[in-house]
């Protein structure tokens, strides 16, 4: 039997890969933090991800200086720009401010330790049903 066939285990699965999606994002943006014109990404909510059929979705570069991505972010997933970034802007006009992204990475990092967490006890729940033995 396939963990993720479980709607569980399949939504656990889900929401780290848009973690993963997440941190991906956040780490492109301190990499940009330098970039003038660069504007702070984020990952479109996880509720989008749940509701969308699409089968990928690539980070796009939007300057020649940008670090190119070439592995789609994750089936479902739209990057787009951070709504929700302080509204701090450089001379250079980039949006990125590396407090915001690293309060941002431990949030995601704290967030997929509870899923993995989940997903596991969710695990010895089934293997105690099954065997009987923890």
């Amino acid at each position: 039997m396939k963990l993720e066939s479980m709607s569980f285990f399949s939504l656990a699965s889900r929401k780290m890969e848009w973690l993963t999606a997440r941190q991906k994002v956040v780490a492109e943006n301190v990499a940009n933090a330098d970039t003038p014109g660069y504007k702070a990404r984020d990952v479109a909510p996880f509720e989008n991800m749940l509701t969308s059929t699409t089968s990928g979705t690539h980070v796009a570069r939007t300057a020649a200086g940008h670090i190119a991505s070439t592995d789609p972010v994750a089936p479902g997933l739209e990057v787009v720009e951070d709504e929700a970034a302080w509204t701090s802007t450089s001379i250079d006009g980039n949006s990125v401010v590396l407090e915001q992204q690293a309060i941002q990475a431990t949030e995601i990092s704290e967030n997929y330790r509870l899923a993995a967490s989940l997903y596991r006890k969710g695990y010895e729940l089934v293997t105690l049903a099954v065997t009987g033995i923890r």
